[in-house]
């Protein structure tokens, strides 16, 4: 078995995340308030996120949130990979 580098695969995942985030940020921007409901109602199986859904978010609170997911999904892929390697029995 192959073991995972640790850093690498934290960095996928972080760079994952906030990808998805800026994705989430680019629908909220060109669809408007009505458009962004729809389109989060459809991927969360008809949940109706009218009460949830925020328009006026401040850039600086917008780059914060960017920079916590990348984090936060760093975090998971070091986890993930980390808990794969422990899983692997090396041959001495």
């Amino acid at each position: 078995m192959y073991r995972l580098n640790i850093k690498k695969l934290g960095f996928a995942f972080g760079l994952t995340g906030s990808l998805i985030y800026l994705g989430c940020m680019i629908v909220m921007a060109t669809a408007g308030q009505e458009g962004t409901i729809t389109f989060f109602n459809s991927l969360l199986h008809g949940l109706d996120t009218t009460n949830i859904i925020r328009m006026d978010v401040p850039l600086i609170e917008a780059l914060f949130g960017i920079v916590q997911t990348f984090i936060l999904g760093w975090l998971i892929g070091a986890c993930i990979g980390a808990f794969y390697n422990a899983q692997i029995k090396v041959k001495r």
